[in-house]
């Protein structure tokens, strides 16, 4: 059996800056883990039981950087499937993409995470040293920059 975990990309957008500029503007949300090899990643945990899907990513969101819901705006039209083995055994993680609302908004981390960061698209992706977490970060920012 998998296990199986969701979580939200988080990205906020700096000041307005010129149209031409618009991606410059970005930068996304990632943690880095207390545990292990202090992995940088959004936050995401594992499905609680009777929880759907984006009920956990929120829950963990708000758990791991401290944002609520209300201080978020899911964006339509993205969400990912990462699969990968840890410890051996298969492991899904669901991603919805998520706006902060004030780029000011602070974040509040739990004992699971150790500091935070927010990364234009390049620095994030050094950041998140796997490779499908890269993809992710770069497909996240086309599909923002087609909605532009």
């Amino acid at each position: 059996m998998a296990v199986r975990a969701c979580g939200l990309i988080i990205y906020r957008r700096l000041q307005s800056p010129p149209p031409s500029m618009v991606t410059d503007g970005i930068e996304y949300l990632l943690l880095q883990t207390s545990y292990g090899t202090h992995h940088w990643t959004p936050p995401k945990g594992h499905v609680d039981p009777g929880e759907d899907d984006l009920q956990t990513a929120f829950r963990e969101t708000q758990e791991e950087a401290g944002l609520q819901a209300s201080q978020l705006t899911l964006i339509e039209g993205y969400k990912k499937e990462l699969c990968y083995p840890v410890h051996g055994k298969p492991k899904t993680v669901i991603y919805w993409l998520a706006e902060v609302k004030d780029c000011n908004t602070k974040i509040k981390l739990s004992e699971e995470h150790q500091a935070f960061q927010w990364l234009k698209l390049e620095d994030a992706c050094k950041f998140a040293e796997y490779e499908d977490m890269q993809e992710m970060l770069k497909e996240v920012h086309q599909f923002l920059c087609s909605r532009e």
